[in-house]
């Protein structure tokens, strides 16, 4: 039987990976959680978010903070809704501005 969206096969996710400086921690962690996610799960085709911290690496440099949104289609990322929502808040004007370190990729499931 092939993977469906009605069987919760997500066909692709897009990795946000990033540093914020220290004495912006909690800051940047409020809005991410409570202002961005909120809004960026209500655009069309973006199915789950999750968020982790670093807690160690085999390599040097690694953003610190990283946040994989499960999407059906590689093209929501760049769709005006996901653009739109992404400049809502406190997100694009006062945090998006002191992050570092940005990766982004985008992977589409395999299996």
């Amino acid at each position: 039987m092939a993977d469906s969206a009605a069987d919760g096969y997500v066909p692709y996710v897009f990795v946000v990976q990033m540093d914020i400086p220290a004495e912006h921690e909690a800051e940047f962690n409020r809005v991410y959680d409570e202002e961005h996610v909120p809004d960026i799960l209500t655009v069309p085709g973006v199915r789950s978010c999750r968020r982790y911290k670093l807690e160690s690496s085999t390599r040097e440099g690694v953003p610190r903070y990283m946040a994989i949104y499960e999407v059906d289609s590689p093209d929501i990322v760049n769709s005006p809704a996901w653009l739109a929502k992404s400049e809502r808040g406190s997100w694009a004007p006062t945090i998006r501005p002191l992050t570092t370190n940005r990766w982004h990729q985008q992977m589409r499931r395999i299996r």
